[in-house]
C-alpha cells in the first residue's frame, strides 16, 4: 500500500506540461495528472504510454504495478489493462481504465487529450447466437468480452440466483463484516445488460441442453437457440449429513442471499460457530469477529489451510486469527448441531446461536451430464476450454482444463481464474483467442493481511518460506521436483506479479530470478 498523502494535492508531476523523457524508464510507471485525474505515465520499449492510475476492480494503485509488454498488471488483485487503449484484459477487472494522448517532441513527453473510444473491428467468426448458462464470474465475464471484441449478435445470460453476477468474493469479506455496502456487489446491473444488448434471465434457470439441435431449454419451458454455448454453472456449496444441518441458525456462505442471510441472524448473535477451516470459513469467521461476535472454528486439518498452503503459513493464519479472538477446535469434527450449541465428536458442546459452514464446494455437472457431455470430477475441456460436443465451452469452478504450469489436467476455485476462462472462451467464439495460457491466481483476506498465490499446487516435495511471516513480509515457494509449481506472498506484491508473467511465459529461469530478487 502506498503511503498517505494529502487528498487536496494531485499526485506527481503535472504531466499536461510534459516531463522530460529521460525521466521515463522503460517499464517504470510515473505516477502524475491530469487536470483532476490522476495518470501514469509509461514508457515500454520504443512507446510511451498514458493511462488511468488505479484499477476498476477495487482501485489499487497501477504506479507500483508491473509493465508486461504494452499491459500493466495491478500489484492488489493482478487485473490487466492494455497501455494503448485501456482495455481491460484480464480479470478481475472488466471496465476499462482511461487513456490519453502522448506527444514527444524536443526531450519531453506531454499527455494531451484523452483518446477517442476506438471500435474494434468485427470478428472474423461469429456465431448467429450465443447462451451462456451460469451467470457468474466466468459468465458475466464472457458476456462483457464478447461485446468488447464488437460480437453484435445474440447474447442471453442464464442465471439461476438473483440479482445476477455480483462480487463473489465479497460476499464473505468486506460485506460479511459490514464495510462494503450493497452497491457493491452486483458485477453489472439489469441496466448495464440493457445498455450493451445482453439478456439477462435470472428466475429461469436452464433445465436441459440438446447439443444435436443447438437448444437450451428453461425451467418455464422457453427454448434458446445457440451457435456458441458456454457451461459456467459454477459449484455448490457443500452440506453435512450430520443431525441439525438443516437448522434455520445453520448457513452455508456461496450467494448473496447466504450471506445476507448470515448477516441478519448476525445482528442478534453473540456466539458463532463455523465448521471448516477453508478459505471461506476463516474468512467469515473475521468478518463475524468485525462484528464482535464471538467465533470458534472447528476444522478436521491439524493446522488450518495446511494442506492448500502448508503449515508454515497455516500456523501464521491461525495466531493471526487468535490474536483477534477467534478459538479452533481442531483435528475435530461436529457430530450433531442442535439449536444452542454444536457438539463435536469428542462430547464437547460448543455453545452457538449462529453456524456457518464452510466444508468446500461441489461442481454443478448435472446440466452436462444429462446433455452427454465428457464429465470427470467437472466438465473436461481442451486448452481453448471446449467441451465434448461441438460449440460447447466450459470455463469456471465447473470445467476442468489442461493447467500448464503442473501439466496436469485441473478444476481449480478461484474467482480471478473463473472470469479469465470467460474472457478467453468469448475470444475463442470469435476466432481470435488462442490456447488458454493464465496462470492461476487467487486472493485471500484476513483481517488487514492478504495473502496472494499465483501457480497450482496440488501437492509439492519441498516447500521453503523467505522472509518473516510475522512481520507480514514472506514468500513461500512450493516445488515438485525442483520446478516452482506456485508461489504464495504476504506484502510482497511486486513478486507475485513477476512470478505470475514468467510463468505465463514458461520461463523456469525467470521465475527463480524473481524468488531471488524477492
Amino acid at each position: 500500500m502506498t503511503e498517505s498523502r494529502d487528498a487536496s494535492k494531485p499526485p506527481g508531476p503535472d504531466l499536461s506540461q510534459g516531463v522530460a523523457e529521460d525521466r521515463l524508464r522503460d517499464g517504470e510507471p510515473l505516477l502524475g495528472h491530469v487536470g483532476g485525474d490522476t495518470v501514469v505515465l509509461v514508457r515500454s520499449g520504443p512507446d510511451v504510454f498514458a493511462v488511468g492510475a488505479n484499477c476498476t476492480h477495487y482501485g489499487g494503485p497501477l504506479a507500483e504495478g508491473l509493465v508486461v509488454g504494452d499491459t500493466i498488471r495491478c500489484p492488489w488483485h493482478h487485473a490487466r489493462f492494455s497501455l494503448r487503449s485501456g482495455a481491460a484484459e484480464g480479470a478481475p477487472a472488466l471496465s476499462p481504465v482511461g487513456c490519453w494522448d502522448v506527444e514527444r517532441q524536443a526531450g519531453k513527453v506531454r499527455v494531451a487529450g484523452k483518446c477517442e473510444s476506438t471500435v474494434p473491428s468485427a470478428p472474423r467468426q461469429r456465431p448467429a447466437s450465443v447462451v451462456i448458462v451460469g451467470a457468474g464470474a466466468a459468465g458475466a465475464a464472457c458476456a462483457d468480452m464478447l461485446r468488447a471484441k464488437a460480437y453484435a449478435g445474440s447474447i442471453t445470460l442464464v442465471g439461476d440466483e438473483e440479482p445476477g453476477p455480483v462480487d463473489r468474493p465479497n460476499l464473505s469479506k468486506d460485506y460479511l463484516a459490514g464495510n462494503a455496502p450493497d452497491d457493491w456487489i452486483p458485477l453489472r446491473t439489469r441496466e448495464y445488460y440493457a445498455s450493451i444488448r445482453v439478456e439477462l434471465l435470472v428466475s429461469d434457470p436452464a433445465a436441459s441442453i440438446e447439443t444435436a439441435s443447438r437448444k437450451v431449454t428453461l425451467r418455464s419451458g422457453r427454448t434458446l437457440d445457440y451457435g456458441a454455448l458456454l457451461l459456467a454453472t459454477g459449484a455448490e456449496a457443500r452440506t453435512l449429513p450430520i443431525e441439525g444441518a438443516g437448522l434455520p441458525h445453520v448457513f452455508r456462505l456461496r450467494t448473496l442471499a447466504d450471506s445476507r442471510a448470515i448477516i441478519a441472524r448476525a445482528a442478534a448473535a453473540k456466539r458463532a460457530v463455523v465448521i471448516g477451516s477453508s478459505f471461506i470459513g476463516l474468512e467469515a469467521a473475521a468478518s463475524l469477529r468485525h462484528r464482535n461476535i464471538d467465533v470458534t472454528v472447528v476444522g478436521a486439518e491439524k493446522i488450518p489451510l495446511e494442506r492448500v498452503l502448508g503449515p508454515e503459513i497455516g500456523g501464521f493464519i491461525r495466531r493471526l486469527h487468535e490474536s483477534q479472538g477467534v478459538r479452533f477446535r481442531l483435528e475435530a469434527s461436529p457430530q450433531a448441531i442442535r439449536p444452542g450449541g454444536v457438539t463435536l465428536a469428542s462430547g464437547e458442546t460448543l455453545p452457538a446461536d449462529l453456524v456457518v459452514l464452510g466444508v468446500g464446494v461441489t461442481p454443478r455437472t448435472a446440466l452436462a451430464e444429462k446433455a452427454g457431455l465428457k464429465v470427470e470430477n467437472g466438465i473436461v475441456v481442451d486448452e481453448r476450454l471446449r467441451a465434448s460436443a461441438p460449440d460447447v465451452y466450459a470455463a469456471g469452478d465447473v470445467a476442468r482444463f489442461p493447467e500448464r504450469v503442473s501439466g496436469e489436467p485441473a478444476r481449480i476455485e478461484h474467482w480471478a481464474l473463473a472470469e479469465r476462462q470467460g474472457q478467453a472462451v468469448a475470444r475463442s467464439m470469435l476466432g481470435v483467442g488462442g490456447p488458454f495460457r493464465d496462470v492461476p491466481f487467487f486472493w485471500s483476506q484476513h483481517y488487514d493481511v492478504q495473502i496472494s498465490y499465483v501457480g497450482h499446487a496440488a501437492g509439492w516435495d519441498a516447500l521453503e518460506i523467505k522472509g518473516d511471516l510475522e512481520r507480514r513480509a514472506a514468500v513461500a515457494i512450493y516445488r515438485r521436483r525442483r520446478k516452482v509449481l506456485a508461489v504464495a506472498t504476504i506484502g510482497r506484491d511486486r513478486v507475485s506479479l513477476e512470478v505470475e508473467a514468467a510463468m505465463e511465459r514458461g520461463d523456469d529461469a525467470a521465475v527463480e530470478s524473481a524468488l531471488s530478487a524477492g
